[in-house]
């Protein structure tokens, strides 16, 4: 049978074992599958996605301690890692995506597969991936139905030991980043203050709304570019992190602590105490990004369109959270929108358009994952383990997440017993 196999196995016993060539430590877990595992590497197939799931540097260390890696031509192309790399670091490069999933027990990619892409992963295979069930229901049927196991990135439980394995995180230091650019790029007006022999140009205002680890990104770029910076965020414990960076914090007298270090859902009160407090704020702006998200959630309301009617022609916003509905009323994913002089920039897959140090940061994600599921090109998942479990969202065909389950309708045959 192609994939996986699930059932128990002997239990590897002993102290902690540290692997040089990948340089971490894993803990050995009841060994489920002792025998080698292709590891293969698509193609991504979502519109526009330039990164991939691992680079070459990365395969190598991969391919020493046991993985025999499959890497499908062209698919790190985009990322500027060419077929001859990966074939010059141990990968198998295979023609095409039908080739490349065949006889494979771990798919790994950076998003979640399509239909076409899901009915090609084997039966009984394991797919790891950022996956977000209600986004992607037909493959997640489709994987569901073959028996396969999935794990996503979007699940990953925010714990100390789980920060390298975090690729939320690293992708969103990329995504903040380019999101400073972006405004500096569609802004009508230098960010740094400017003195010349034609005049002084002051700097730009800058408001950043949500002060996660984009929004610290997004901070730390506006302010080496020069400009002045304040930021917001409900959580209040974002204070101190916004103003290490240079950038002063408005409390706006709205508080939303949530699980996890998330910012919970407002209520419609608190959202509209919200935004009262914030027009001022946001007329006064140059450039206002946004980075504010909700797992699972669409993505709240920030800046109104009677707020954007309050800035000066020529200002900007950078919907960073375009993808999830985004946080301005007026955007539109991919596109630049011109209301009245103030462009509204929705950003699309942000992380996607700096692919080249984005896949870097993303398979190192992956490799610290697999040296605690795989050691020595053995998947091992440890179930008892918070990340191994947090992480899934199929387990042999069956939901094992609140939100898989409800994707699937919560039948028996889509959950978990």
């Amino acid at each position: 049978m192609a994939g996986v196999s699930w059932s128990a196995g002997p239990r590897r016993t002993g102290l902690n074992r540290f692997i040089p060539e990948l340089g971490y430590w894993y803990r050995p877990s009841q060994l489920l599958n002792t025998t080698t595992v292709k590891l293969t590497v698509p193609t991504e197939t979502r519109a526009g996605e330039r990164r991939v799931a691992l680079v070459p540097d990365v395969v190598k260390k991969l391919v020493a301690t046991g993985w025999d890696v499959v890497v499908q031509s062209g698919a790190g192309v985009e990322a500027a890692f060419s077929d001859d790399a990966y074939a010059g670091a141990g990968a198998t490069v295979v023609p095409d995506a039908a080739a490349a999933h065949q006889g494979a027990g771990l798919v790994v990619r950076v998003n979640a597969p399509d239909a076409g892409a899901a009915d090609l992963v084997p039966a009984d295979a394991v797919v790891l991936s950022f996956f977000q069930p209600a986004q992607s229901v037909e493959a997640l049927r489709i994987l569901a139905g073959r028996g396969v196991t999935v794990f996503s990135f979007d699940q990953l439980p925010r714990i100390s030991r789980a920060q390298a394995m975090d690729a939320l995180s690293s992708q969103s230091t990329v995504s903040g980043y380019r999101a400073g650019l972006t405004a500096a790029e569609h802004l009508a007006k230098f960010f740094p203050m400017l003195m010349t022999s034609a005049g002084t140009v002051p700097p730009a205002k800058v408001l950043v709304m949500g002060v996660g680890v984009a929004g610290l990104q997004a901070i730390a770029t506006a302010r080496r570019l020069g400009a002045v910076v304040k930021a917001y965020d409900v959580r209040a414990a974002a204070k101190e992190e916004a103003e290490s960076l240079g950038a002063t914090f408005l409390d706006l007298g709205v508080s939303a602590e949530g699980a996890g270090g998330y910012a919970r859902e407002l209520t419609e009160e608190e959202l509209v105490r919200q935004r009262t407090a914030l027009a001022s704020e946001v007329g006064a702006s140059d450039a206002v990004i946004t980075t504010a998200a909700v797992p699972g959630r669409t993505a709240p309301i920030l800046v109104t369109e009677d707020m954007v009617d309050g800035m000066a022609p020529g200002a900007v916003v950078v919907d960073m959270a375009a993808d999830s509905g985004g946080n301005c009323a007026l955007t539109q994913v991919g596109t630049v929108v011109d209301h009245h002089g103030v462009h509204v920039v929705g950003m699309a897959n942000p992380a996607s358009g700096m692919p080249t140090h984005a896949s870097f940061f993303y398979a190192r994600n992956v490799a610290n994952v697999l040296g605690l599921m795989g050691p020595e090109g053995a998947l091992a998942p440890d179930w008892d383990d918070e990340i191994v479990s947090g992480m899934c969202v199929l387990r042999q065909g069956k939901a094992t997440s609140p939100g898989a389950i409800e994707a699937l309708g919560g039948s028996g045959e889509g959950s978990a017993p």
